[in-house]
Formats: structure tokens, C-alpha cells, sequence
């Protein structure tokens, strides 16, 4: 499906019945990522699953955007959808900081809010500092290259650093502002029943990044996911499910 906000051609998937429940999904991503848990989900709730503007069909915006940028987008997309009241969002990786500080400054309103592997914290300077060095090392490298060749090697590059944020090269000016972006001090102001999961395998969005949410949110728990990556919801989807299905419940 498709419609137009705030000037943006927008792609997005609903399905099934019930409470509304959002999905965000991550940077890099798409609606796609969550084929499998919201066909499983749409048995019992109404789920919505936006491609997030710069990714997958829906348009980029035409300036660089930080979180409230994105959760003000969230805002008029379901505002324009005609959804009044959501149940909960999932948010993964940086979809779990967008609905972060878009819960916290009230620009969004859910009962409940779920976060898979989720980004925001961005105190960790020494990752940051060899993330932007890395990209700026990329470009200089692959700058004699052909197009089709610099797009490949730098994407190389950049995971060697554990960044699946910085394979959209044609989203670098938002992902500037997103990596600087830290999301603890909103997560201190909520107060609503928070699930936090995160994979013990996880190298990009660490455990210990799940730990310091818990911590920050009140009414949280926290559940580490064995032998789970990044994409917990693909490495141990039944798991996730379950876990998901009782806290909505």
C-alpha cells in the first residue's frame, strides 16, 4: 500500500485485525524484515509496517533527519492512516530509538513498547570516532574506482566495523545526525510496560546496551536471547514470538 505524508511517497504494510501495533524497522532495512513475526502477530492485532523514509519504497527526505524528524513522520503516518490509538510499537535497531524519543517528548503514545536489538546509545566516543574515520578512510580509497566498484568495497569496508548503518551511502547526511543522536535521557522519562530483548551475539547493538535501557526505563524487563544476532527476530523468531505474545497479552 501507498499514500502520501508530509510530502513523501510512502510505503507501508498492514494486516490483520484487533489493537494496532506499529513496527519499525531498522537502519538500512524495511517492512520486508518483518514478514515472518507480523504474519504471526496479524492472527490477533492490527499490524502496520512502514518502510521509513530513505528505505525501501518509500521516498528520502530531501534534507538530512534526526530521530524526532523520523517519529514526527511516525506521528502524521498514522495520523493520516486515521489510527488513533496504538497498543504497542516494536522497534528494532534504530526503529527501537525513534520510538524511544518519540514516546518521550509525547510526539507518539502507545500502552506498551517492545525493542529488539535496539541503537540510541551513543556514548560509546571510541566506536563513533573509528566509524566516522572508517567512512571517511572508504571514500578516500575507493574515490579512482568506477561507481558500481566504490559501492561494493566501501559496503565491505563498513561491516568490518560491525555498522550495518552505514551501507545507505545515499542517506549519509542523516546518518550523521542519527549516530550522534543518544536516546538515554528519553529512555529515563518513560514509564510504560517495556520488553527489551536483545541477542547475546549481537555485535552491532551489545547486550550491554539491552542492560542500560533496563536500567533507564522504569516498568522494563530484560531477556538476552542465546546464540542470537542482530536480526533476533530472524535467528530465533519462535522465542521472540512467544516472548512478545505474553507481553502483549
Amino acid at each position: 500500500m501507498q499514500m502520501v505524508v508530509e510530502k513523501l511517497l510512502t510505503h507501508f504494510e498492514r494486516i490483520g485485525s484487533g489493537k494496532s501495533i506499529v513496527l519499525l524497522h531498522g537502519w538500512g532495512d524495511q517492512a520486508v524484515s518483518f514478514v515472518s513475526l507480523s504474519s504471526k502477530l496479524a492472527k490477533h492485532y492490527d499490524v502496520i509496517i512502514p518502510d521509513l523514509p530513505g528505505f525501501g519504497g518509500t521516498e528520502m527526505p530531501t534534507e538530512a533527519w534526526d530521530l524526532t524528524n523520523y517519529a514526527t513522520f511516525i506521528s502524521q503516518f498514522l495520523q493520516k492512516l486515521g489510527v488513533i490509538n496504538v497498543y504497542a510499537y516494536i522497534g528494532h535497531s534504530n526503529g527501537g530509538a525513534i520510538a524511544i524519543k518519540g514516546l518521550s517528548d509525547g510526539c507518539l503514545s502507545a500502552n506498551k513498547l517492545i525493542l529488539l536489538s535496539s541503537s540510541g546509545i551513543r556514548d560509546d566516543n571510541k566506536r563513533i570516532s573509528i566509524v566516522k574515520t572508517v567512512t571517511k578512510t572508504g571514500k578516500l580509497l575507493t574515490s579512482p574506482l568506477p561507481n558500481s566498484m566504490q559501492m561494493k568495497l566501501r559496503q565491505k569496508l563498513y561491516r568490518t566495523v560491525g555498522s550495518d548503518m552505514l551501507v545507505a551511502e545515499h542517506m549519509s547526511s542523516t546518518f550523521k545526525k542519527i549516530i550522534t543522536d543518544d536516546v538515554q535521557a528519553d529512555a529515563k522519562q518513560l514509564d510504560l510496560p517495556t520488553l527489551i530483548l536483545y541477542g547475546s551475539n549481537d555485535k552491532i547493538t551489545p547486550k550491554v546496551y539491552g542492560q542500560r535501557f533496563h536500567d533507564l526505563i522504569k516498568n522494563s524487563s530484560l531477556k538476552i536471547i542465546p546464540s542470537a544476532s542482530h536480526f533476533i527476530h530472524h535467528d530465533q523468531l519462535e522465542t521472540i514470538l512467544k516472548l512478545i505474545e505474553d507481553f502483549l497479552a
